[in-house]
């Protein structure tokens, strides 16, 4: 018997150890994967933060929602980033909830909160992940779930798909965007954004700055030729949301891991989920295309 006792507890040990071993893997495999640090990216954005682009991203938010008036609605924002979609649905009514897994970008919206709504009982800012099943399950659902530009990034983009479909209330919106299936185009910038984060922090600049002059080169050249000003889209770009051109090809060739899909493919996922596409903004290129889903008030999701 007491042989025996022995026996079950070294089983019981070594099977103790399995686990923890098998719970550390996906975090080591985790950490040697190159991704980019999108917080910081963000922090130096906010230091370039105006009312003329909070008032833009307001605008777009309400533009696209065809709602400006979001009073008694709850809005979660799934990787906030640097928080400013977050601050534009509070300032038109909402009650916000958002979340990163970077704890910068969670930095960022709690400074932003902390400038323009101090100690605000309707706006949580909290660090999670996307793909943290119990955590989500933990936030409830929202009226409105924002993923504008995340779940691409996530390194599960379908799995993240499936996550925030969740979040969703009965008779609610989702409102996300997904990087455009370019073919190998997007096979190429895959390449492109993985060398970038792999690349020593000093030497980023290599690719970064022959990126930014395939990608603005011949705009410029065009804008030189038609207005007589090379940067004349360049002083306009980032008027519809409030953004920052050159933050945004920082976003662009740094944001790693990355995925895209073709807007067929999103809009028959979320089909087969009870969402109703309502509205569909497609970008040639390398944008981001946008989807406003309406959730079935009948439909349980899975």
């Amino acid at each position: 018997m007491a042989a025996e006792s022995t026996s079950d507890r070294r089983a019981s040990d070594i099977a103790a150890h399995r686990r923890r071993l098998d719970a550390a893997l996906p975090r080591r495999r985790q950490a040697k994967k190159p991704a980019f640090p999108f917080g910081a990216n963000w922090r130096r954005f906010l230091a370039t933060l105006s009312e003329e682009r909070i008032v833009r991203a307001q605008r777009s938010l309400a533009e696209f929602l065809g709602d400006g008036h979001l009073e008694g609605r709850s809005f979660l924002d799934v990787g906030c980033g640097s928080g400013l979609f977050s601050l534009a649905a509070r300032r038109l009514g909402a009650r916000v909830y958002s979340f990163d897994c970077d704890p910068e970008c969670v930095a960022c919206a709690r400074d932003l909160r902390q400038r323009y709504f101090p100690d605000d009982p309707r706006w949580t800012v909290e660090q999670g992940s996307v793909l943290d099943a119990e955590f989500l399950e933990g936030i409830g659902t929202f009226d409105i779930v924002y993923a504008w530009g995340v779940l691409h990034h996530t390194g599960d983009m379908w799995r993240a798909m499936e996550a925030v479909a969740s979040r969703v209330a009965r008779g609610g919106t989702l409102y996300l965007a997904i990087y455009n299936d370019q073919g190998w185009a997007s096979r190429v910038w895959r390449c492109v954004k993985r060398c970038y984060c792999l690349a020593p922090r000093g030497l980023r600049w290599v690719i970064l700055i022959p990126a930014a002059i395939r990608l603005w080169a011949p705009t410029m050249l065009k804008d030189l030729v038609r207005h007589r000003c090379a940067l004349a889209t360049w002083r306009r770009c980032g008027e519809e949301r409030g953004m920052s051109p050159w933050h945004d090809i920082v976003d662009w060739v740094g944001g790693y891991p990355f995925e895209c899909a073709r807007p067929d493919a999103v809009q028959a996922f979320y089909v087969e989920r009870g969402f109703t596409l309502e509205r569909l903004r497609i970008r040639t290129g390398r944008g981001c295309n946008e989807y406003l889903l309406r959730h079935s008030a009948s439909h349980a999701l899975r």
